[in-house]
């Protein structure tokens, strides 16, 4: 095994493990970075929502040998104190029940407003169809991603 560089949040991070490891388990458990969720490990729940390069992918389907030399963007990485728009407007709205899925739900929001600066329902529905919340809060993430596209 070669050693792995990848930049994580904006740090130059190096790990030594199988390029087919999954690149949810190197952010979790190389790395120490927990916010991103595991949720069912076929790309099918978004729990695992990061970003590379800007997009989101499910990093739990991801090989870590993907994700080599470019960047990674965890929940972690969003903002250092919860200041970021969505995750205020998270607050605001109230969004959070059990709050499990909300980090893959906060990436998936975050990579469409870095698109749709201003989404229409549509576009949040689509961009947020492949995250799914148990507890049913998709009235108010849809809220919050309004509120925060109006930076209130």
């Amino acid at each position: 095994m070669a050693p792995i560089h990848l930049t994580v949040n904006g740090k130059l991070r190096t790990v030594d493990v199988a390029p087919d490891t999954p690149l949810l388990w190197v952010i979790r458990e190389h790395l120490g970075l927990t916010g991103t969720k595991f949720g069912c490990g076929m790309a099918l729940c978004g729990a695992c929502t990061v970003h590379l390069n800007g997009t989101a992918i499910r990093s739990c389907v991801t090989p870590i040998s993907a994700a080599a030399g470019k960047r990674v963007r965890t929940i972690e990485g969003l903002s250092r104190n919860q200041s970021h728009p969505l995750q205020r407007a998270w607050v605001a709205e109230d969004v959070p029940q059990c709050g499990y899925c909300q980090s893959g739900q906060l990436m998936s929001a975050a990579a469409l407003l870095a698109k749709t600066p201003h989404p229409t329902d549509a576009d949040i529905d689509e961009a947020m169809s492949g995250n799914i919340c148990r507890c049913g809060t998709y009235q108010r993430i849809r809220a919050a991603i309004h509120r925060a596209s109006k930076g209130v």
